[in-house]
């Protein structure tokens, strides 16, 4: 297992209530490939650098999770279906 952390930007027309169940849902993902997520930092909305998909703001997202290196392939699969999610990235922390 190795630790990640997942860095969101979530379009800004995404309800509370909406992205609590998107969270829900990504930490599901993370539970099926054997992970666990260990940490949740919502930042909330801030401008973006750029437009993204006529964006100009976004929702940013951190999670930390706990996972095998294998997982992230399909994470990384899912989310890029999700309409919802304009970027994302998946680091490996360092122990």
């Amino acid at each position: 297992m190795r630790n990640y952390e997942l860095g969101l930007v979530i379009r800004t027309e995404v309800n509370e209530e909406a992205l609590n169940e998107f969270l829900e849902k990504i930490k599901g993902w993370i539970t099926q490939a054997g992970g666990s997520l260990t940490k949740t930092d919502l930042w909330g909305k801030r401008q973006l650098a750029y437009p993204i998909m006529k964006q100009r703001e976004g929702l940013y997202v951190f999670l930390n999770a706990e996972m095998p290196p294998a997982a992230t392939s399909e994470l990384e699969h899912n989310l890029r279906l999700t309409e919802q999610v304009l970027r994302f990235l998946i680091v490996r922390q360092e122990a």
